[in-house]
């Protein structure tokens, strides 16, 4: 039984959790179905996009029981759909199951969803409380990517950098594996998992060639993996490449151009797609990037794993909104940096972050910081 309103919310944000990795683009969202003493008759969270959602998984779960759903509360995490999209509104479900109560965490930020939801069940007759406050505040965290996307037309940007304690990316000659330790790169690919997509530059593809999918924790979706190749480098046998996932090319020349088609033929027979999107000095725009991100291939949280000039150049433009920096207990002296961008002329014109969270990984330091406004 949970009669008491945190351990519902806690249950149901819990469940939600278990959509990562899962239900992108759809946001993750639990639900748990409790009965007038409190019981919890059924429970479930979103599914793959397409699939069922966290109201209907849990109104399955009640009747596989056995339970009738008539007269129960319904804890939601998100706003419950008021559209069709791949499925019907979870709101008809709800009311065509006689729900007497719903109470909701956060309102949904799809301009589709956005107060409708509610507005029609409360129309039906069903009782909706926005819970709001810490809860609401606990589901667009969790969300955060989906709300960024839906709020902004980009997706939440998190740079991944492993570093010394020096601030250091690898050594002069570029040697980098494994700066921190196990426990850290197993970390790395929990929040690789978060992300719809993983970017990198060409400049990490060459010096490292590497796979960027998730393989150290289990996950149901592999991360669309982007490249930002300006003139069009990449080598066909580039281990990303290969599956499991899908991969994009970002380059700032016309791959259909005489000199380049050959190249662009290659990359598309390995499996890759190419977008051209040029800006300043024949480099890949990165803020038409990220919106195409967004509005084309429905990212809500891009990971950011590249080199000391990439992140400085993301960093430069503002397209950062968050650092996930791990550090390992080690002087490497002279090496590559975290970012390449400056000098500033003073600190006033420092890039400013706030930390948000510090947590021993295994040996290292995770630090989480976030952009201020």
């Amino acid at each position: 039984m949970l009669n008491d309103r945190d351990a519902v919310f806690t249950r149901t944000l819990a469940l939600a959790e278990q959509a990562i990795g899962l239900s992108d683009p759809n946001p993750r969202v639990g639900c748990v179905l409790l009965a007038a003493d409190g019981a919890v008759i059924g429970e479930g969270h979103t599914q793959r996009a397409g699939e069922a959602h966290a109201e209907i998984m849990a109104l399955r779960a009640a009747r596989a029981a056995g339970l009738d759903p008539r007269g129960a509360t319904a804890v939601v995490s998100l706003e419950p759909c008021s559209h069709h999209g791949r499925t019907p509104p979870c709101c008809d479900a709800l009311v065509e199951a006689g729900v007497a109560r719903v109470l909701v965490a956060s309102t949904d930020p799809n301009p589709q969803v956005a107060g409708r939801g509610i507005e029609r069940l409360r129309a039906a007759g069903i009782e909706v409380e926005l819970v709001g406050g810490a809860w609401g505040m606990a589901a667009r965290e969790l969300n955060i990517g989906f709300f960024s996307r839906m709020e902004r037309g980009l997706p939440w940007v998190r740079l991944k950098i492993a570093a010394s304690l020096d601030g250091r990316t690898a050594l002069e000659n570029g040697a980098s594996q494994w700066i921190t330790g196990p426990e850290a790169r197993a970390d790395g690919h929990a929040w690789r998992r978060r992300a719809g997509a993983v970017l990198t530059g060409i400049g990490t593809v060459r010096d490292d060639d590497p796979r960027l999918d998730v393989r150290l924790v289990p996950s149901a979706l592999q991360p669309l993996r982007v490249v930002v190749d300006s003139r069009l480098e990449l080598a066909p046998a580039a281990r990303l490449l290969a599956p499991p996932g899908l991969v994009l090319v970002a380059c700032a020349l016309d791959p259909d151009g005489a000199e380049q088609a050959s190249r662009a033929a290659a990359l598309r027979d390995g499996g890759a797609e190419l977008v051209c999107l040029p800006g300043a000095g024949n480099k890949v725009d990165l803020g038409r990037l990220l919106q195409h991100l967004a509005e084309r291939e429905q990212v809500n949280e891009l990971h950011i794993e590249a080199g000391h000039k990439l992140n400085g150049s993301l960093l430069r433009a503002s397209l950062v909104d968050e650092l996930l920096v791990y550090l390992a207990p080690t002087l490497l002296g002279l090496g590559r940096e975290m970012a390449a961008f400056g000098p500033l002329s003073s600190l006033t014109e420092a890039l400013a972050f706030g930390f948000t969270g510090v947590e021993r990984v295994g040996a290292d330091l995770r630090l989480l910081a976030r952009r201020r406004e």
